[in-house]
This record gives C-alpha cells, sequence and structure tokens, in this order.
C-alpha cells in the first residue's frame, strides 16, 4: 500500500519547519512571546517612523552634499536641538544608515541592478550639471573622478528605498499594536499572519526617487523602472539585515589573515537572527543605538515585564534585544510563508514536498541563529 502523506523532517530543526507546515511559526506561541513581541514591534513602530522620516529627507534634500552636518535634523536647525543632538537626547539615525549601507553592499533586487544601469546614470549626470552648474571645483571633481558623483547618488536611492520600505513596515507594526490592544491578536500565528497580509498589500507598491534642483524635478528612480516593495526593498533588506549584516567593529578582527571574516559575503551570518544581545551596550555595536532608541517607547505592559525580570532593568537593553529578536523571527516567517511556492496548508502532496524542500532549505540557514535560544 502506497501512502500518501508526507514524512516527518529528518532536519535538525524539523521542529521548526512543522511548525510553519501546521500554521504556526519558527517562534513557540505562548502568552509571553505574543505580549514581548507585540509590545517591541509597537516601539519598533515609532522608531521606524522616524527613521523613515529621515531618510527619506536626507534623500530628497541632502543628496550630493559632501559635508552634510545637518542631515539628521530634517530641516529642522535650531540651537536647541543642536544641544540635544549634542548630548544625544535624540534618535539615533546612525542605525538606520547603518542598515541603509548593509542593503547597499550586499545588493539584491532590482534596485541593486537599477543603479547601475544607463538610464540611472543619464539622470544622475543630469542632476549632477544642474546642481553644480558654474561651480569649477565640483565640475572639476567630477571630471577627474567620474564614478565619484554617481556612487553618492545611488546610496541616495538607497536611503530612498529603505526610507520607503520603513514607510510601510512602521505603519503595519503600529495597526498590529492598535488590534492588539483591541483584543484581535492573541496568538504568534495572528502576529505572522498581520504582517504576511501586510506585506502581501504593499507588494506591488511602487519604490519611487525624485529630486529637485533650481525648480526643476528629476526621476532619479522613474516609475517606469518597475520597482516596488516587496521584492526590491522588502527581499533584500531581509537578506542583507536579517541574515547577513555586517562584522561589529571592536568584537572580530578585520586583518585579512586573521581570518574571521569569511571570504564571501554570502557567507555573513553578522544578522539580527544571529546577533548575540550579551554585547549590546558595548562601543560598536550598531543594534545598541536601536535598543537605545526602543527603550523610550515601550509600551508600559512590556516595561512590566521586563521590571519582573532577574535583573530588573539593569540589563534593559539585552532583554529588548531578545524581544526585538523574537519578534523578527515573527517577520521572517511572514516573509518565508509569503515566498513559499505553495500554500503551507495545501493537500497536495507533490506541492506539499516542493514546500518541504522550500523550508529545508531556509533551516539550513537558521542552524547557527539564535532561534533554538529564542525558543527556551
Amino acid at each position: 500500500m502506497v501512502t500518501t502523506q508526507l514524512k516527518p523532517s529528518n532536519h535538525p530543526l524539523a521542529e521548526a519547519i512543522h511548525r510553519i507546515e501546521t500554521g504556526e511559526a519558527l517562534l513557540k506561541d505562548s502568552p509571553e512571546n505574543v505580549l514581548e513581541v507585540v509590545g517591541i514591534l509597537k516601539s519598533y513602530g515609532v522608531v521606524l517612523d522616524a527613521y523613515s522620516k529621515n531618510l527619506i529627507y536626507i534623500a530628497e534634500n541632502q543628496f550630493l552634499v559632501l559635508f552634510p552636518f545637518f542631515k539628521y535634523f530634517n530641516g529642522d536647525v535650531t540651537f536647541s536641538r543642536l544641544l540635544k543632538h549634542w548630548w544625544h537626547d535624540r534618535i539615533n539615525f546612525e542605525y538606520a544608515e547603518y542598515c541603509m549601507k548593509a542593503m547597499f553592499w550586499h545588493g539584491g533586487g532590482e534596485l541593486d541592478t537599477y543603479v547601475d544601469s544607463p538610464e540611472f546614470l543619464e539622470v544622475v549626470e543630469q542632476v549632477v550639471q544642474a546642481k553644480f552648474k558654474g561651480n569649477l571645483f565640483m565640475m572639476s571633481l567630477h571630471k577627474a573622478f567620474p564614478d565619484f558623483l554617481p556612487e553618492q547618488m545611488r546610496m541616495m536611492a538607497y536611503y530612498s528605498g529603505l526610507g520607503q520600505f520603513w514607510r510601510i513596515m512602521a505603519d503595519m507594526f503600529l495597526s498590529l499594536s492598535d488590534l492588539y490592544d483591541q483584543g484581535e491578536i492573541k496568538k504568534i500565528p495572528d502576529v505572522v499572519q498581520h504582517v504576511l497580509d501586510g506585506l502581501v498589500a504593499g507588494a506591488n507598491t511602487p519604490i519611487t526617487y525624485q529630486v529637485k534642483v533650481n525648480e526643476q524635478t528629476y526621476d532619479v528612480i522613474p516609475k517606469e523602472a518597475n520597482l516596488t516593495f516587496l521584492m526590491d526593498t522588502a527581499v533584500p533588506y531581509v537578506e542583507a539585515v536579517f541574515f547577513r549584516g555586517t562584522p561589529f567593529p571592536g568584537t572580530i578582527s578585520y586583518n585579512a589573515q586573521a581570518y574571521q571574516i569569511p571570504y564571501d559575503q554570502g557567507m555573513f551570518t553578522y544578522g539580527a537572527l544571529y546577533a548575540d544581545p550579551l554585547p549590546v551596550g558595548g562601543a560598536g555595536i550598531p543594534p545598541t543605538l536601536l535598543m537605545h532608541d526602543m527603550r523610550h517607547f515601550l509600551p508600559e505592559y512590556l516595561h512590566q515585564l521586563y521590571r519582573q525580570s532577574f535583573r530588573a532593568e539593569e540589563d534593559l537593553l539585552v532583554q529588548i534585544c531578545v524581544s526585538f529578536q523574537k519578534s523578527m523571527f515573527c517577520v521572517t516567517t511572514a516573509a518565508i510563508k509569503g515566498l513559499a511556492p505553495y500554500p503551507m496548508d495545501t493537500t497536495d502532496l507533490i506541492q506539499q514536498k516542493a514546500n518541504r524542500a522550500y523550508l529545508e532549505k531556509w533551516m539550513n540557514r537558521f542552524t547557527t541563529s539564535r532561534i533554538l535560544d529564542v525558543n527556551q
């Protein structure tokens, strides 16, 4: 007798595979996990709102500015804000730039392809000529180093692209919090479904980028480029920030002879799903900036949970980091489900086998992640 039932997986992370196949998530469902994930995503949504606005402001107003001293002020430069900036009583926009540079370096998606296209370079040349018309120094610099200013505009395209991506994600996380407050989000699968619905709804949102010089608008990334939210910003972001990341200065040697950094950037595992929460707070650890930002906007119910822990608020940033990693495993689950070849609830054996192979390929990347730690 031939069986038509899919056999259990033999993968080391088979439990996680089976959870996804049965409608659950990489993160186990529990009331405390739901509270942590929704609470931290509410805080993250507030921070992403600020990050998004600043990245878009920089892309639209600080392009081709060699020394953008006031790029974090969103055009509102006052003495009091300057003092707060120097005192670091502010959002750490440096972390947003860290994520942007990780995306820019790792590439992926059609955005990466388009910024090297003749169409992009043609418009960039028009922008350069218009912005520096009559500026002998800058035009001489452009002539001597013709790739310098186009590279700056490539980076501005990523400022804008990431800003637009985070705009959608911020709204998604804040609406998740509202639904939780209304009693409509009760389980981790509810969180995953909300994120998945948001990704699907925004999937085809165009990613465009315009700049204005002397009242004339230039379409650096026109709508006709057909760049979209999901495949050209969301997927490359997950790859660059969740998985690959970049080595943290001060924690690893950049000396090539030390062989502490993989020779292939595709082998990098410095992303949010792998990072050890304990170094958070140390010098040179970019996520520290994000944890500092999120601590200002924690909902009271989550802050109270942290106060009840063994160390109370003495290791607050570490606790925030652990909650954040839990939430990112939920977001990653939504991305995995959304990109799967077939629906996870399919009853067709061939489709189930295709999904199983797809999930096992993903799990190969999770073997050294913190998936087991967050599920303890």
